[in-house]
């Protein structure tokens, strides 16, 4: 299990991203599994999927540094949390990649995607007009997926069913680099939040974005 990133974000919050490279028996032979969860695995089709749902739960253990079960489970609004843990959790995969974050005093968002130049036909489906009209991004691939990962990563922070890309989570002007960080306004139901959402490419051709808040 080479772990390829693992960052301290702050005294409470770390992050790691590592490559899958196990198989099925291997990650299977390093988990403590549970009725529920090998049931869901069954519907799980054989292949990446499946490799990718085990890499998260192994890096999750990696992380915790644990040999005890850990009771990963998805609430009513499919965000992963620890049952009877302190912690909070996102989880993310990506083709060959997966990734992990782990905050304890505040809410965490994390999203790792491959670059792929097909980002170019849904750019209008999860940016504003006024996003796309940022000088550095429209039909720019890197920061078009700057973008999504930011605002997916802002998604799974707010773990809450109805929050729309385009509609809800502003990303306001921002100079593209290799590691930055973008000023983000939530329109949220329970009043607007500025955010500082962080981005970099963790290897050559993937992207990741992460909040903590």
């Amino acid at each position: 299990m080479p772990v390829i990133y693992n960052k301290d974000i702050d005294d409470h919050t770390i992050l790691a991203v590592w490559k899958i490279q196990e198989s099925e028996e291997e990650l299977l032979s390093g988990l403590q599994m549970k009725q529920h969860e090998l049931d869901f695995l069954t519907t799980l089709s054989q292949g990446k999927r499946l490799l990718q749902w085990l890499s998260t739960r192994f890096l999750l253990r990696t992380m915790l540094n644990t040999s005890g079960y850990i009771d990963c489970r998805m609430d009513e609004h499919g965000k992963p949390y620890l049952v009877g843990s302190p912690y909070s959790i996102s989880l993310s995969h990506s083709y060959d990649y997966a990734a992990v974050m782990i905050g304890r005093k505040k809410d965490v968002g994390v999203d790792i995607e491959l670059i792929k130049p097909k980002i170019h036909r849904i750019q209008q489906k999860f940016l504003s007009p006024p996003e796309l009209a940022q000088n550095n991004v429209k039909n720019h691939t890197e920061a078009l997926y700057a973008c999504w990962c930011v605002k997916e990563a802002v998604y799974k922070w707010y773990g809450k069913k109805g929050l729309e890309f385009r509609k809800h989570i502003h990303i306001q002007p921002f100079e593209l680099k290799d590691n930055g960080s973008m000023t983000v306004i939530v329109s949220l139901p329970e009043g607007p939040q500025t955010l500082t959402v962080c981005y970099f490419n963790t290897i050559p051709g993937y992207m990741l974005g992460y909040v903590v808040a």
